[in-house]
């Protein structure tokens, strides 16, 4: 059974489900997901899963995101990014150089950010981008994201229908959860002028490169998987266990807790000494106790029920 994480370079003008069913279609099999949305107007990295493999997405959605991006400031839009109407136009001709990067050194670090209303949050168990559709007005909560780099490679001034506007190209490396044409909307508010998105690009999803990304064109041709005990361990903590220990994991059972804390949500990689993924464990890091697993894969490369999965099923 095919079974990895296959790195797409997603196209422009696709949604993120439009990959994913192209991606169900190239493998031949339904059991396809994705490791977080992509905007249409985006391309670069989407991390899908297939089959087993679907189990490792749910860890590097929280994963941190990194873009290369244009921002366009002198300009508003409904969405926040290029896709959207027009709503406000202002000249930049007194923003200087000094306010520009005060505006972005602000926008670095931990920050309260607020989602762009066409987003798809759910608010009342339906999308915000739906109700805003519909013509309600949405306004989103503010939540703590992490900017961790916020780089100005380049800008211009240019004009446009007798404004002059900014253009500046940047790289940012931030936490899950960001999202980019927020932070060019916030950008343009605070230098007064307005902003929003023209081009975006995601260029790493945790480990996950765009040098090992495919276009959907090539995986037509040739489908590339990354191997889930590899994907595994470029994206997990790793312990290397001895075939007493892969024998009681592949059984369901608990093994010795090493000296190091592993959550459920941050776990440790379990591989056998043949290389292969046997479990990701829970372990609690202390002498005495025991590393459980939350979910085990058979040697043969079926998957197998944790202990805990299998007494919910008795």
């Amino acid at each position: 059974m095919l079974s990895g994480l296959v790195i797409v370079d997603k196209p422009q003008g696709w949604t993120s489900h439009d990959v994913v069913a192209k991606m169900r279609r190239l493998a031949g099999t339904r059991k396809v997901g994705h490791a977080g949305t992509l905007d249409p107007m985006a391309t670069g990295v989407l991390v899908l899963g297939i089959n087993r493999a679907t189990r490792l997405l749910t860890y590097i959605v929280g994963t941190s995101k990194t873009y290369t991006t244009t921002i366009r400031l002198g300009q508003s839009t409904i969405t926040d990014d290029a896709e959207g109407e027009l709503t406000t136009t202002n000249s930049t001709s007194e923003v200087t150089e000094e306010q520009l990067f005060a505006g972005v050194a602000e926008l670095t670090g931990e920050i309260q950010q607020v989602p762009s209303s066409v987003s798809a949050i759910k608010v009342n168990g339906e999308r915000s981008y739906a109700r805003v559709r519909a013509g309600e007005e949405v306004k989103l909560a503010a939540r703590p994201v992490t900017i961790e780099r916020f780089e100005v490679h380049s800008w211009q001034r240019r004009e446009i229908s007798g404004a002059q506007i900014i253009e500046l190209d940047a790289t940012v490396e931030c936490s899950s959860g960001t999202y980019i044409r927020a932070l060019a909307r916030d950008l343009g508010e605070k230098l007064g002028v307005g902003g929003h998105l023209t081009e975006l690009r995601r260029t790493a999803v945790g480990p996950y490169r765009i040098d090992q990304a495919q276009t959907l064109e090539e995986a037509a041709g040739q489908l590339q998987v990354l191997d889930i005990s590899v994907a595994a361990r470029a994206l997990m903590p790793v312990r290397e266990l001895s075939e007493e220990e892969t024998t009681e994991l592949s059984f369901g059972r608990r093994i010795a807790a090493t000296g190091q804390a592993h959550s459920a949500e941050q776990p440790v990689a379990a591989f056998g000494p043949d290389g292969t993924l046997v479990a990701l464990l829970e372990d609690p890091g202390a002498a005495g106790k025991h590393a459980k697993a939350i979910l085990v894969f058979a040697a043969a490369g079926e998957q197998q029920p944790s202990a805990a999965e299998a007494k919910e099923k008795k």
